[in-house]
């Protein structure tokens, strides 16, 4: 993608990047107010950015972390620039994603508000570092077994039982304790009604835990979104 320069009055081109789509519809409603500031080009789920975008927004949810996240694969030899967004913002996390190449780290207990600024400052040259956020605190946007009761953290570690993943690798793909992995699956199995793991993924495949192939692209021409 060839670099775009940063033109006063134009709005932020941003691709938001997970593979559920709930997860991108639940980011894409929080940047919606500010169309004028920010403007969502493009979401992908298991596929590459092809537009011309200003900064990609990786969201973690039930994705790689930290020095895992395949930045080169994301922008593609293009000049976008990668913010990560995340309710995971350890300070070793954060600084393997930002020496890995990221410009920037935000936190989804961020208001709206602030993840606009955030990326509008990243457009315009700046790092941008998560701002005293702490696991626990409140999360916007959307994301399978909401409407169930799951927390986002609950949500997440089930989505990637539903992978396939062990515990030990979630706590490492996550960058958590084993005894956290344990304690989220726990309170999730309560809220499921479950007690076994297979039971688990039967139900998480039931609930929206499969991930998603699809691309959606507005190019703001008129012409119906390409699928």
């Amino acid at each position: 993608m060839p670099t775009v320069p940063v033109t006063p009055g134009r709005p932020v081109r941003v691709a938001i990047v997970n593979d559920y789509e709930i997860v991108i519809a639940g980011v894409a409603g929080l940047l919606a107010p500010y169309a004028d500031r920010v403007k969502v080009v493009e979401r992908d789920g298991q596929m590459p950015v092809i537009s011309d975008v200003d900064v990609i927004l990786y969201d973690t949810f039930g994705q790689v972390q930290g020095d895992g996240v395949d930045l080169e694969d994301l922008v593609r030899g293009g000049n976008a620039k990668v913010v990560i967004f995340s309710w995971n913002t350890e300070p070793g996390l954060v600084a393997r994603a930002l020496a890995k190449g990221a410009r920037g780290y935000l936190a989804k207990s961020a208001e709206a508000s602030d993840v606009v600024t955030a990326i509008e400052r990243v457009h315009a040259g700046e790092q941008v570092l998560p701002d005293g956020a702490v696991d626990g605190a409140s999360e916007h946007g959307g994301w399978p077994g909401k409407v169930q009761g799951l927390t986002a953290r609950e949500a997440e570690v089930l989505a990637l039982i539903t992978q396939g993943l062990s515990n030990q690798e979630i706590a490492d793909q996550c960058y958590l304790s084993i005894n956290s992995v344990k304690t989220y699956i726990r309170t999730a199995y309560r809220k499921m009604g479950v007690s076994r793991r297979s039971q688990a993924v039967l139900w998480g495949l039931s609930h929206g835990f499969e991930p998603d192939k699809f691309r959606t692209i507005h190019d703001g021409s008129g012409t119906p979104p390409l699928r």
